[in-house]
C-alpha cells in the first residue's frame, strides 16, 4: 500500500505557514517548526501581488487578504524626486486583474496562521541539526526535541540554519543599501490617498509609500545609501532625524509623511547569489532560505507564496517512495524564475538610484517595465507543477 508523505516545515513566517496551508489543501500531514516563543512578524508592510493573491484565494485565504489588505488602484504612480510624474505603476496582471495589496506582516501572518488546524505549529523550536536515511528525514532542535518526516522543508530565512545541508555556506551580498521602515496611521495623515502605490525616485536613493491594514496605515519605506555594513533586521533602530535629513528637498509629499514619524527601524539590504540546487535528498528549500531577494520587485514573499504552491501541487500527486524526486521536480520548476527575479531585483534598485544625467533614459525604462510586471503576474504555477508532477520519471 502506498502513503502519501509527511511534511515537517521549520520557519514559521510568511512562506512556511503558507506552506502548510496548501499542503493541507492537498490532504498532506503538516507540522510547522517556529523557533520564536510565539508567531509574530516585526517588519512593517508587504506588498501582496496578483501571482501570489490567486494562490491565496486557492487556499481559502481570499476574503482575509480582502480584510487585512489594502488594494492599491491604478492612480499608482512613479515620480522623480521633485513630484514630477514619471509613469503609472503596474497593478494588474495580463487580463487586467488588480489582486494589488498593501499588507501589514503580522497581519499576514496572523491569518495564515489562523487557518491551519490546531496543533501544527510548534513554537519555541530552533532547528540545529538534521540527518536522513533512505526513508526518513530527521531534524534536530535546540531544545532537545528531534522529529521525524518524510519531507522536510527548510523556510527558515536568510539565515538558514538547514541551508548547509543542501549547499555550503556563503556570506550574505550586502548591497550598499539601507531601508528606513515604518508605520505612521491615518488619522495622522487624513488626506493621504489610502488607493495607491507612490515611489519617488531620485539620484542614489527612493522612497516609496503604500496603505496597510485597509487603508487605516500608511507604509513608507525610504532607500539610502551606506557604507556600513549591519546585521539584516527587521529591528534596528534607526533615527527619524536622520532620515528627515536624507530626503530634504523632495517633494513635500514625503516631508509631510516624515514629519508625522516618530519611530523608524532600518534594515539593511541584502541577498543571496542564485544557488545551484535547493534540494538534497528529502530536504528541500523555500523562500528566503533558497532565494533572498532585494525588495525592489516586491517579490520575497510572493514568490515563497509561489514556492508554497508549486511544492504542495507535486507533493500532493505522490506517494512516499518518490519523495526525493519529486522534491528535485520543484526545484526543477522553480529554480530559473526566481533566480531571473532575484537579478531583476537587484537591475531594478540600480534603475530606481540611478545617478545618470540622462533621467529620460531611467524614466522610459520605468515606463516599460510595466510590461515585465504584466508577464511576472500573470504567471501561474500551478498547471506547470501538475505537469510536471505527472511526467515520467527523468522527463525534463
Amino acid at each position: 500500500m502506498a502513503f502519501r508523505p509527511n511534511v515537517l516545515i521549520v520557519g514559521g513566517g510568511i512562506g512556511g505557514l503558507f506552506a502548510a496551508n496548501a499542503l493541507i489543501g492537498q490532504g498532506l500531514r503538516v507540522s510547522v517548526y517556529e523557533q520564536a516563543s510565539a508567531l509574530g512578524e516585526i517588519g512593517a508592510g508587504v506588498f501582496v501581488t496578483p501571482n501570489a493573491v490567486r494562490h491565496l484565494q486557492r487556499v481559502g485565504l481570499g476574503p482575509a487578504v480582502e480584510r487585512w489588505g489594502a488594494r492599491v488602484g491604478p492612480g499608482s504612480c512613479y515620480f522623480r524626486h521633485d513630484g514630477t510624474p514619471i509613469a503609472a505603476v503596474q497593478v494588474s496582471d495580463a487580463s487586467g486583474w488588480n489582486a494589488t495589496y498593501g499588507m501589514h506582516r503580522a497581519d499576514f501572518v496572523d491569518f495564515l496562521a489562523a487557518n491551519l488546524p490546531a496543533g501544527i505549529v510548534h513554537t519555541g523550536h530552533r532547528a540545529i541539526g538534521f540527518e536522513q536515511t533512505d526513508d526518513v528525514a530527521r531534524v534536530e532542535f535546540a531544545n532537545g526535541a528531534i522529529a521525524e518526516a518524510d519531507v522536510v522543508v527548510a523556510a527558515d530565512g536568510i539565515h538558514s540554519e538547514l541551508r548547509s545541508y543542501v549547499f555550503p555556506p556563503s556570506k550574505p551580498v550586502f548591497h550598499g543599501t539601507v531601508s528606513y521602515r515604518g508605520l505612521v496611521s491615518r488619522e495622522r495623515l487624513p488626506n493621504w490617498p489610502m488607493d495607491r502605490w507612490q515611489m519617488w525616485a531620485g539620484p542614489s536613493r527612493h522612497f516609496l509609500v503604500f496603505p496597510v491594514r485597509h487603508g487605516t496605515i500608511v507604509n513608507y519605506v525610504g532607500f539610502v545609501p551606506t557604507d556600513e555594513e549591519m546585521k539584516e533586521s527587521w529591528s534596528a533602530p534607526g533615527d527619524p532625524v536622520a532620515l528627515r535629513r536624507e530626503f530634504e528637498g523632495w517633494d513635500p509629499r514625503i516631508a509631510d509623511v516624515l514629519q508625522q514619524v516618530d519611530k523608524t527601524f532600518r534594515w539593511a539590504l541584502y541577498d543571496r547569489e542564485p544557488l545551484p540546487t535547493w534540494t538534497k535528498g528529502r530536504l528541500t528549500l523555500l523562500g528566503d532560505a533558497a532565494h533572498p531577494m532585494l525588495p525592489h520587485l516586491g517579490q520575497g514573499a510572493n514568490q515563497a507564496i509561489e514556492d508554497g504552491m508549486a511544492l504542495a501541487t507535486i507533493l500532493g500527486q505522490v506517494d512516499t517512495s518518490r519523495v526525493p524526486a519529486s522534491l528535485l521536480v520543484y526545484e526543477r520548476l522553480r529554480r530559473k524564475r526566481v533566480a531571473e527575479i532575484q537579478l531583476g531585483a537587484r537591475q531594478n534598485g540600480l534603475r530606481l538610484d540611478s545617478t545618470d544625467i540622462d533621467l529620460r533614459a531611467r524614466d522610459a525604462e520605468l515606463s516599460a517595465h510595466a510590461e515585465f510586471r504584466k508577464r511576472l503576474y500573470t504567471y501561474d504555477v500551478v498547471p506547470e507543477a501538475r505537469a510536471a508532477a505527472a511526467a515520467p520519471p527523468g522527463a525534463k
